[in-house]
């Protein structure tokens, strides 16, 4: 019998896959259930056959509701609002519930705060990886310690077909240096920068967005003093790092009380 019964949100797409075939590779966990959007044209197609394994006899639905009947938790990298209606969801049948999506606004983000303290146990991330949270630690230490002497520019890269930037993972990486610095991140980003914009404004944190080809994610954080740079980076081989990252957290999750978690809870750091 499985520790863990575990549907998959956003199944149909390349994050949906990477999750599917690492559960069916994770002993003790079993894959009870895949869902997608409505409109997903893998909709009533073999889980298994749409991942690029062998089948599995579950079908992609989109019935949240008879899908979480027999699951114990749930993987979930789709849309905010997809993961908000879930996360209620999870709530009312205390399921355990891993966030891997990004682009929430600040009135979704507080809809997953109400949704943990109502009962769902969720570990929420802008990136799953071990390295890319490493790397928060690291830059939140180097801010901390480097003072507002040192700019911090904070550059990513994804593929051509991302639809939220700053990616989730560079807004994870730019809490961290506002973190460091105590100061709020939302009064002190810069998003953009285009024409006459004057000179940078000491103690602020900018973003720098690039999009194109097929890149699974790049991430820069730059320390820039007046007569030398720090450079922190990681870069993203393969989806399978970010399953592997919501496999740990949902092991993790087992048992723990309500609440809203994150991948430094999961990871100890």
């Amino acid at each position: 019998m499985a520790d863990l019964k575990i549907i998959v949100s956003g199944a149909g797409g390349r994050m949906g896959a990477a999750n599917i075939k690492a559960i069916v590779q994770t002993d003790g966990l079993e894959l009870v259930g895949a869902i997608d959007r409505k409109e997903s044209p893998n909709i009533g197609l073999d889980a298994g056959l749409s991942s690029g394994i062998s089948p599995l006899n579950i079908k992609i639905t989109d019935d949240i509701d008879s899908a979480l009947k027999n699951a114990d938790a749930i993987i979930d990298f789709s849309s905010p609002a997809a993961s908000v209606k879930l996360a209620q969801q999870a709530a009312k049948h205390g399921t355990i519930h891993i966030i891997g999506t990004t682009g929430f606004s600040p009135q979704e983000e507080d809809q997953i705060k109400k949704a943990a303290n109502d009962g769902a146990i969720i570990v929420k991330s802008g990136n799953m990886s071990l390295g890319v949270n490493l790397l928060a630690a690291l830059v939140k230490k180097a801010a901390s310690v480097l003072g507002d002497d040192f700019d911090i520019e904070i550059v990513e890269m994804h593929h051509r077909h991302k639809v939220d930037a700053p990616s989730g993972t560079a807004l994870l990486l730019g809490e961290a240096a506002a973190s460091g610095r105590n100061i709020d991140l939302q009064k002190n980003s810069v998003r953009s920068r285009d024409g006459i914009t004057g000179e940078r404004e000491q103690g602020t944190i900018g973003f720098a967005t690039l999009r194109g080809g097929s890149v699974v994610g790049e991430h820069s954080v730059v320390f820039a003093g007046s007569s030398e740079r720090i450079e922190l980076t990681h870069k993203a081989e393969d989806r399978g790092l970010f399953a592997n990252g919501a496999i740990k957290a949902v092991i993790w999750a087992k048992n723990k009380e309500k609440g809203l978690y994150s991948m430094a809870d999961v990871l100890g750091i």
